[in-house]
């Protein structure tokens, strides 16, 4: 074994510093970051459900609760099994679905509209 080798640390970072100034004669390589850009089609479904879930809870406020907003819930809860980029938005759509069934029902009970 050479008695130089492993070099020393003032030797490896004077190295480093000459190197840092010259140009580089690799090659380019561009990274795209796929996972990042990409998605899959059911989590822009879960998406989109959980929006709609949203809307139909919030009108089932007004109109019918009993009829809409199960189905509204129902609506959250596929797109919280779908999953992916949406999960947080599909959870809110279940939380904001029981705050307005348990809403809508007080507000066609005092009001006197139909419930279903």
């Amino acid at each position: 074994m050479d008695a130089s080798w492993p070099p020393e640390r003032s030797q490896a970072w004077a190295r480093a510093d000459a190197g840092a100034g010259a140009e580089s004669h690799g090659l380019a390589v561009s990274v795209t970051p796929h996972a990042e850009t990409s998605r899959r089609p059911g989590e822009w479904i879960a998406g989109l459900l959980a929006a709609f879930s949203i809307f139909a809870s919030c009108i089932g406020l007004a109109y019918r609760p009993a009829r809409l907003i199960p189905a509204a819930i129902l609506l959250a809860l596929l797109a919280t099994a779908l999953g992916g980029r949406n999960a947080r938005l599909a959870t809110w759509a279940v939380g904001i679905g029981g705050v307005c069934f348990v809403l809508g029902m007080a507000i066609a009970v005092l009001t006197g509209n139909p419930i279903y």
